[in-house]
C-alpha cells in the first residue's frame, strides 16, 4: 500500500510564504509525475502545478511567479514553496502522485489527505 503524507498547513497574513511537503511512502518501485492541487470552499477541486520525474513543471496562471515546485526524487517528496500568498489561495491542498507499485502492479494514481493553506490578516 502506498500513502501521500503532507504536512505544512497553516494560517498566514497576504505577502506571508509557506512550504508544504508530500512524502510517498509504502511499496513504490518508482513515482511518476507528481502534483498539487487545491479545493477552497463552495469551489471545485483544481490543479495547481505539476512536476514530472525529469522534472518537466506545470503551474495554473494564478501561481506563476509565486509558486515554486520541486521534487527530490531519492526521497519521493514533492514541495510546493508559496510566496507572496494571498487570500484567494486559501484552500485545503492536496497532493498527488502516480506510482508505479513494487508488485509489477499497474500505475496507480494516490491522493494525500489535505492540508490547510488560510491566507488572511
Amino acid at each position: 500500500q502506498v500513502q501521500l503524507v503532507e504536512s505544512g498547513g497553516d494560517l498566514v497574513q497576504p505577502g506571508g510564504s509557506l512550504r508544504l511537503s508530500c512524502a510517498a511512502t509504502g511499496n513504490i518501485f518508482s513515482v511518476n509525475t507528481m502534483g498539487w492541487y487545491r479545493q477552497a470552499p463552495g469551489k471545485q477541486r483544481e490543479l495547481v502545478a505539476t512536476i514530472t520525474s525529469v522534472h518537466n513543471i506545470h503551474y495554473i496562471d494564478a501561481v506563476k511567479g509565486r509558486f515554486t515546485i520541486s521534487r527530490d526524487n531519492s526521497k519521493n517528496t514533492v514541495y510546493l514553496q508559496m510566496n507572496n500568498l494571498k487570500p484567494e489561495d486559501t484552500a485545503v491542498y492536496y497532493c498527488n502522485a502516480d506510482v508505479w507499485p513494487g508488485d509489477d502492479g499497474p500505475l496507480t494514481e494516490y491522493w494525500g489527505q489535505g492540508t490547510q493553506v488560510t491566507v488572511s490578516s
